[in-house]
């Protein structure tokens, strides 16, 4: 089901019929760098990752990841969207592409569209993002979209200390 549509992209509900894809995305190096390991090798568990994480969280919050398509060739590039993480008091938005769709302003294209979906259709007055201290691509592309840096937490259940932004209106 498609969400929302951008000058460029579309940005739908994942389905297992993605799983593919997201085999691909959870394998990319820098995936794992920047957002960790989750142990998805094969399509059968891609299919798992999708039914337990996205499906999951559209029924239960009515949003999620979206996955991230470009209109010309419904070629899929990444995943964008929001999670809801109980260590966080505010609901997160989140990316991740393909490296042969970075640098062409596609994720902050899906970015700005979510979080303003998320605070124009969804009534979320506050969004946060959370980065890995060394991912200073993605933190760039979040002050860019206007979040701003607003100290360091340490992530759910670890000793991994990361960098979290917010926002209280879209740009």
């Amino acid at each position: 089901m498609k969400v929302l549509e951008t000058e460029r992209l579309i940005l739908r509900q994942q389905t297992i019929e993605d799983a593919a894809f997201i085999l691909e995305l959870l394998n990319d190096p820098s995936w794992i760098q920047y957002i960790g390991d989750r142990g998805v090798r094969t399509v059968e568990d891609a299919r798992d990752y999708i039914l337990k994480g996205a499906i999951d969280m559209y029924a239960r919050l009515g949003f999620g990841f979206y996955l991230t398509e470009l209109k010309d060739g419904r070629i899929p590039i990444g995943i964008c969207g929001l999670a809801k993480r109980d260590f966080l008091a505010d609901v997160d938005v989140g990316f991740a592409f393909l490296p042969k769709f970075r640098g062409k302003g596609y994720a902050f294209e899906a970015a700005r569209a979510v979080i303003c979906y998320a605070q124009n259709v969804l009534a979320l007055e506050r969004i946060v993002a959370i980065t890995s201290e060394d991912n200073r691509a993605s933190a760039k592309l979040l002050e860019k979209l206007g979040l701003n840096f607003e100290g360091k937490i340490r992530y759910e259940n670890t000793d991994e200390e990361v960098h979290i932004f917010g926002i209280n209106k879209c740009i």
